[in-house]
């Protein structure tokens, strides 16, 4: 083994203290000493995206070089289980939400991934909400009539979403629960835009996507029509969209996160480091102005303790819920 400089020992007592090798091989005080990898397990152009891309622009000037990896399919599922079998040297993160997280791991029957046994909380970087948008030749102008209109015309109705076991799926299961229409048939797509592509061509009259500052461009120009969104209250970015909970179904509530997770056995040392480099950009003016025009609220506060508890906090909360409308996922 190369034993480290004397300045090198200085510099790691000073930042992180102690450890010099991880029990991974990893030496703590040089790291990361090439590029990391972000996995976003969706495809290219959605909301996650929106999210990732902004906060490896920022670290990578100060921190280290972070390449983004598109790893679409299975409502996630597919890429997060390519970050839970990665080396655990912190050259491989995942973007993850409540979506593969929590509703892919409890609703699965064969699952991949165990987000407890298999991941390592990191930071919650925002957290947002789901729109219902509809095109806007469908005759409806809020979830309510959107109800009249689906018990009117019984099988007419399909929604798209970014994929099986993805929160927008689970709320729109459990809008067509709480509305009485079973017959609205869902369409997953592996990502986000994609399934916006197809409600703005008319191939779908409605879809249930995170809120961002596109879809509500888009609402604004009348290429498409959001209905509410499932936050309990309104956001602040899109104060004049009502909530579902306005709209007549108080149970439909739902605020989404996204965070950054590690495989489980990452060494605690990087994950620290990524943890504080990321709070620090966190307090970016230009980084919060990125995100909240895009209808997202950063968290300037978060670490991997609280991430952690997030995630517990969602599988309590979920797991009824899930079990209550039959959700499963082959």
């Amino acid at each position: 083994m190369i034993l480290p400089s004397r300045r090198e020992v200085l510099f790691g007592a000073g930042s992180l203290g102690a450890l010099t090798l991880t029990s991974s091989g990893v030496r703590a005080d040089t790291y990361p000493a090439r590029p990391i990898r972000l996995v976003v397990p969706f495809a290219a152009g959605g909301s996650n995206d929106i999210i990732a891309r902004p906060w490896a622009d920022r670290i990578g000037s100060s921190f280290g070089p972070v390449v983004i990896e598109n790893i679409a399919g299975a409502g996630g599922a597919v890429g997060c289980a390519s970050v839970a079998h990665a080396p655990a040297d912190g050259y491989t993160l995942l973007l993850g939400n409540a979506g593969n997280q929590v509703v892919i791991p409890l609703a699965s029957t064969r699952p991949s991934y165990d987000s407890a046994r298999d991941f390592r909380a990191i930071y919650r970087l925002v957290s947002s909400g789901l729109a219902f948008a509809v095109h806007p030749s469908l005759p409806v102008k809020d979830l309510g009539e959107l109800v009249t209109y689906g018990k009117a015309n019984p099988g007419k109705l399909s929604y798209g979403s970014a994929g099986v076991g993805t929160t927008n799926q689970l709320a729109g299961e459990m809008f067509k629960s709480q509305a009485g229409l079973p017959d609205i048939v869902h369409v997953p797509y592996r990502g986000a835009a994609p399934a916006t592509n197809d409600l703005l061509s008319g191939q779908l009259p409605l879809i249930v996507a995170v809120m961002t500052g596109q879809l509500l461009q888009l609402h604004e120009s009348g290429k498409l029509r959001i209905l509410a969104v499932t936050n309990e209250r309104r956001m602040a970015g899109a104060p004049d969209i009502p909530t579902a909970i306005e709209s007549g179904m108080p149970d439909l509530k739902f605020d989404g996160w996204f965070s950054l997770f590690a495989p489980k056995a990452t060494p605690e040392p990087i994950i620290s480091q990524l943890a504080q480099a990321t709070r620090k950009i966190m307090s970016n003016t230009s980084l919060l102005e990125t995100y909240r025009a895009e209808v997202l609220e950063p968290d300037r506060d978060s670490s991997p303790e609280k991430a952690q508890q997030i995630v517990q906090r969602e599988v309590e909360r979920l797991s009824p819920l899930i079990k209550s409308i039959q959700l499963k996922l082959e």
